[in-house]
């Protein structure tokens, strides 16, 4: 049987890294096209790489030539202006077009959990899932109108070992900062009161789904989410942290509209997305890719986080403008 011949747009990134060593130990023939500017997560020397820069369609044209491929993943598209620059490269040239979109593109905050593929999608704080929205609007009506293979895939809250899951407005990226504050005995700002519900899936876990789905027939036309069943408080994922790093965390509680009020710039991802209990039912992507499950707990993903950080002083950076905000807001609201 011939191997698969797939072409990833992105595939360096915290989620695509994982799925690239994935489908290249699956036998999958990869290309990637990027522009190799990421170091820290280096491509498996198995792909073929493709150097372009995929807002620039005639260089993509110019590597690409007659490659033909049986499924196209963009992990870096984002507006409807980036998949229409993707339907004319790649209609004719590929079995399957994937478009990344994202979990927080559902109904916000969901009005019933668990939320499936059937849930709505409706984000009226965040632009960045409005925008996820419209570019699934745009491939459905290519998929009813003219057959454009499209397949859709949802992430939620998917981390790697570069990645610390808590930040003062619950976004991804607070990075060494948070961790150097747990260790230095500072507070952390935790959004509401830390129980709210939420879904992380490690990114090992997620490309365990996510190579399956790539040219299988099932999943065209489709909707599909890949989350993990580890459900947690926003106290429990930073406790882990504090355990992984073996000190105590000291939570500081402040509501979302306050830290919004206080921080404008963390407003739109702290309320268009952490602030709601989020829990999934994955039945749909278990019914094309049978026996998959999430199985790495966030204690484990929370020591690697650490042991990441800790194993080169370049990583120890702070933020100091996110480090002042912290401080700025745990002197408000501790009690």
């Amino acid at each position: 049987m011939a191997k698969l011949k797939v072409l990833f747009i992105g595939g360096s990134g915290v989620i695509s890294s994982a799925c690239s060593r994935v489908a290249v130990e699956s036998g999958i023939e990869l290309f990637v096209l990027n522009r190799g500017r990421n170091a820290a997560r280096p491509l498996p020397p198995e792909v073929s790489t493709l150097r372009a820069d995929i807002r620039d369609p005639r260089s993509v044209r110019d590597v690409i030539k007659d490659l033909e491929f049986d499924a196209v993943v963009d992990w870096v598209a984002f507006t409807p202006a980036h998949v229409r620059a993707d339907l004319d490269l790649f209609r004719g040239r590929t079995g399957q077009y994937v478009f990344i979109s994202s979990a927080s593109a559902y109904q916000t905050p969901p009005a019933r959990m668990p939320v499936t593929e059937s849930t709505p999608l409706r984000n009226p704080y965040w632009q960045y899932s409005r925008d996820k929205i419209a570019c699934e609007d745009l491939l459905m009506a290519a998929y009813r109108d003219e057959g454009f293979p499209a397949t859709i895939v949802r992430p939620s809250h998917t981390y790697d070992r570069t990645l610390v899951p808590v930040k003062g407005d619950g976004e991804v990226g607070g990075g060494w900062t948070v961790l150097g504050r747990m260790l230095a005995g500072k507070p952390v700002i935790v959004p509401g009161d830390g129980t709210s519900l939420w879904t992380l899936t490690h990114h090992d876990d997620f490309a365990r789904a996510f190579v399956p789905l790539l040219a299988h027939p099932r999943t065209i036309g489709e909707a599909i989410h890949i989350t993990s069943d580890d459900v947690l408080t926003w106290n429990q994922i930073t406790w882990s942290l504090a355990a992984a790093l073996g000190v105590t965390a000291r939570l500081v509680h402040v509501p979302s509209d306050a830290i919004a009020a206080a921080e404008p710039d963390w407003a739109a991802g702290l309320l268009g997305d952490k602030t709601h209990s989020m829990v999934f039912d994955n039945a749909k992507v278990r019914s094309i890719v049978p026996g998959w499950r999430a199985v790495i707990p966030f204690e484990q993903g929370a020591r690697e986080i650490e042991g990441w950080h800790l194993a080169d002083p370049a990583r120890q950076v702070t933020d100091t403008g996110l480090d002042a905000a912290m401080d700025k807001l745990a002197a408000a609201w501790t009690v």
